[in-house]
């Protein structure tokens, strides 16, 4: 049953890195489908993720619960008692730890973790605070431990610094542990009776996981749940790598707050996109209220989320929106085959059911492919004339009640531009709606291709829905068309990802280019630069910019002219001047020397008014012709430097059209990030227009990538705008630049 029923970037960065030796229990898993890169990048950054050996901590040969009680009305009784049943589950030796009691539950109680005789894997710790016992741990080479005690990050700033001095305390005993503020559910029971890929389950808040651990009553498998908490040490990043890698796990599923540190978040995703395993997560903060609670729960940082956004999306994992999403979603990608087509065909007994789905299909991007003739003429063997065969194939009611139904659903699968079969059943109207869950049922079992129900009705306790439907392990069932459409969507856009998929990290640059170099140079720490330097910050990266003198009298802007080529652009040069269009410090089109020796003493007139710091006056090349678009950089609290592309000139900020990447990137996420724009139909030529040099901007932006890359934190923002890019084969100019250095 594949459905259900509904270091430069942050200090907190703890970097495991080979190069610069291994950490006591921690190992490098060799992944079977590719090669981890390895090293540091360019800026010093790790470009590869070790991954502690998390089997100790899901499966440990010994416990040791510190604090645990049989007392009556204790809350640690409970927690001991379900910790007793969990190691009884996975065949680990339970050992009760506390200063005053004898024994706990019948087992012997010793006084410290030191006393017990065998070596622990896993020490639990029962504890208002836990911060006394970890050096004790780390004296007893216990490599995990669990933390349930709360009042740290989430408090405020106390519980912050509180949290730090834990932290501070784990890092030195050299354990790995989860938490604080966590909980019980990494030893929640599993069932084992269930077979197929399964989900693994990472949640910073447990409740939010509490939808998906009840998917196994439906048949969906789970194997293992990773409470984070508030990630003093382990993270959301160390158990997506460690899920990444096993076999048994079909997809993984994410609730997040707020991510630890988003390099780290990257190069697990980078690790779970190389082995082909999907990352479906839910993560809050698009908006500032949500961000805000979101902060209020973990203490964690919630980056922008357009941000976020592209960051996931780049490295492949799924976002969806609520829990719902992330059951459907989660559960379809750990299960379903390989798509054979990206074709959706929608099979309905209504055509105003088949209308509905096919307007939400298109809507979401799925491609409807329209039948053959001769498909269409196969299918009117058993579905009348006058009903649609084209797709969305209208059946008309009767022919599911009988032989002809499961001869159409065969038919429409056998169709080659079909991937993915999706059947809407309104209602239940037995016995119709029994025979058609039967023979869709059937089909799947029969099929190497995707075959999804909607089973529409409120109920849920029809036997066509509890024991046809969900007891298929083929069919994919949903409770509601949106959820469907989204899974697919998500399936489909899945494995064409995964099918190009290219670790950008294998090919990061790990040396400084020569034109690094040269930028140093133009470095001016704690300043913006004048457009002048700016410019030749871009030219020191083989940006290319107009033909241009700065000039500081009015003769020598005449002289400057001639060599430049009229008409000519004179704009103010200096630093700190931002906006020198609303100050009037930019003429355009001048043609003769006298405009030239005129505007020169205007622009200097206005800016001696307006207070402004110049460094002269600059005498450009006019260029008026092409697509006007912004390149910039900017650093993310999360994830550090950041390249975003957008419409140019004002409509940057009038339409707020942009998208964004984390370098490091390739040359195909790089076309990919201007597919995102919504005017990017502007660089295909409109309204009779020539297309653009789209070759040349995606040559700008990689340098831009490199510069960010390279310049690092000493380059905290850069907006060339407008870029302007030619018709194809001619470049792209930046006619305008502002550069900040730290």
């Amino acid at each position: 049953m594949l459905g259900s029923t509904h270091g430069t970037l942050t200090t907190g960065f703890r970097a495991r890195v080979v190069a610069c030796g291994e950490e006591p229990h921690a190992a490098v898993v060799s992944l079977p489908t590719a090669s981890a890169p390895g090293g540091l990048d360019v800026s010093g950054r790790p470009l590869h993720l070790t991954v502690p050996d998390l089997d100790r901590f899901f499966r440990p040969r010994s416990v040791a619960v510190v604090g645990a009680s049989d007392a009556e009305g204790r809350p640690n009784t409970g927690i001991t008692r379900q910790l007793v049943d969990w190691a009884g589950r996975v065949g680990a030796r339970l050992h009760p730890v506390h200063p005053t009691r004898r024994t706990v539950f019948g087992r012997d109680c010793f006084a410290s973790v030191a006393a017990i005789p065998d070596p622990v894997d896993l020490a639990v710790l029962l504890v208002a605070d836990p911060l006394p016992v970890i050096e004790e741990l780390g004296e007893a080479k216990v490599p995990f431990a669990v933390a349930f005690a709360s009042g740290f990050a989430e408090t405020g700033e106390a519980g912050a610094a509180a949290q730090a001095r834990l932290a501070a305390a784990v890092e030195r005993s050299g354990l790995r542990l989860l938490g604080p503020n966590t909980n019980l559910n990494a030893f929640e029971r599993f069932r084992e009776d269930l077979d197929g890929p399964a989900i693994a389950l990472i949640t910073q808040s447990g409740h939010q996981g509490r939808p998906l651990h009840a998917l196994q009553e439906l048949g969906i498998r789970l194997s293992h749940w990773a409470p984070t908490g508030n990630e003093a040490d382990l993270e959301t990043a160390d158990f997506l790598a460690y899920f990444a890698q096993l076999p048994e796990v079909g997809a993984i599923a994410c609730y997040v707050e707020g991510l630890k540190d988003g390099r780290s978040f990257l190069l697990a995703a980078d690790r779970a996109a190389r082995s082909g395993v999907p990352v479906v997560a839910v993560k809050v903060g698009r908006t500032e209220a949500g961000a805000r609670t979101a902060a209020s729960h973990t203490g964690k940082l919630t980056g922008a989320d357009q941000v976020v956004d592209a960051a996931m999306r780049q490295f492949g994992v799924v976002r969806v929106d609520g829990l719902d999403e992330l059951q459907d979603t989660a559960a379809l990608l750990a299960r379903a085959r390989p798509p054979k087509a990206d074709g959706v065909a929608v099979y309905s007994i209504s055509g105003g059911t088949g209308a509905h789905f096919a307007d939400l299909a298109t809507a979401a991007g799925l491609t409807l492919p329209t039948l053959s003739p001769a498909k269409q003429d196969e299918l009117h063997t058993w579905i009348p004339e006058y009903l649609t065969a084209a797709n969305p194939i209208d059946n008309g009611g009767h022919p599911v009640g009988d032989w002809r139904g499961r001869k159409i659903i065969d038919a429409i699968l056998a169709d080659p531009s079909v991937g993915v079969l999706i059947c809407p059943i309104t209602g239940p109207f037995p016995p119709m709606s029994d025979r058609l869950a039967k023979d869709l049922a059937d089909a799947a079992e029969a099929t190497d291709k995707l075959v999804c129900v909607v089973w529409g009705s409120p109920v849920g306790t029809e036997d066509a829905y509890r024991t046809t439907l969900l007891g298929s392990s083929r069919l994919a069932t949903f409770r509601t068309a949106r959820n469907c459409v989204t899974a697919v969507k998500a399936y489909l856009d899945h494995h064409r990802f995964t099918d190009r998929y290219r670790s950008p990290f294998e090919d990061a640059p790990r040396t400084p280019s020569p034109s690094f170099r040269k930028a140093q140079n133009l470095l001016r720490p704690g300043q913006q630069l004048s457009e002048h330097a700016a410019k030749q910050l871009l030219r020191a990266y083989g940006i290319r910019v107009p033909r241009e003198q700065l000039v500081t009298s009015a003769a020598a802007a005449v002289r400057a002219a001639g060599p430049v080529g009229y008409p000519v652009v004179m704009k103010a040069s200096g630093p700190r001047l931002a906006h020198k269009t609303e100050l009037g410090l930019v003429k355009v089109g001048l043609t003769s020397a006298s405009q030239v020796r005129d505007a020169y003493r205007e622009l200097t007139d206005i800016a001696r008014y307006e207070s402004v710091d110049l460094d002269g006056i600059l005498v450009c090349q006019m260029i008026d012709r092409g697509v006007e678009m912004m390149v910039g950089v900017t650093h993310d609290a999360l994830f550090g430097p950041t390249v975003t592309v957008g419409l140019g000139g004002v409509l940057v900020e009038v339409l707020h059209d942009t998208a964004v990447r984390v370098p490091p990137f390739g040359e195909q996420q790089a076309r990919d990030l201007l597919g995102e724009l919504r005017g990017r139909a502007l660089l295909e030529g409109v309204r009779g227009g020539p297309p653009v040099d789209v070759d040349a901007l995606v040559e700008v932006v990689l340098r831009v990538q490199r510069m960010a890359l390279e310049l690092g934190d000493d380059l905290t923002e850069l907006d060339i705008n407008p870029l302007v890019v030619l018709g194809r084969g001619q470049g792209a100019v930046a006619l305008d630049a502002l550069a900040v250095c730290r």
